[in-house]
């Protein structure tokens, strides 16, 4: 099981750590919402915490919890700019079907 970061994903959080000036990685999560029925979470990660399991892409932690992971396995998170538009985009070989903004999929 793995969540795994392209090298503009990574560039971007450590840009954003550095600017925080602290902070390991980031912890990427699930959560009941939307209008498909789950959203991503994304928050950045100080410390390791009890149960999360980790991932090293491009010299940038990647935390999950394990009921994250069930829905998150062989994720791809990529940072993407079009436009005047840049985000995260999560490239998730378990989601079914995704609302119509992307914030929301279902399993």
């Amino acid at each position: 099981m793995a969540i795994t970061m392209t090298e503009a994903a990574a560039r971007h959080v450590k840009d954003q750590l550095d600017k925080r000036g602290k902070g390991v990685g980031i912890r990427v999560g699930v959560r009941t919402s939307g209008c498909s029925g789950m959203a991503y979470v994304l928050e950045f990660v100080d410390q390791k915490q009890d149960g999360d399991i980790s991932f090293e892409h491009h010299g940038v932690e990647v935390h999950s919890d394990e009921k994250s992971l069930a829905y998150l396995d062989g994720t791809e998170l990529d940072f993407v700019k079009e436009g005047l538009n840049e985000g995260f985009q999560f490239n998730n070989p378990n989601a079914a079907s995704e609302c119509g903004c992307g914030e929301s999929f279902n399993v």
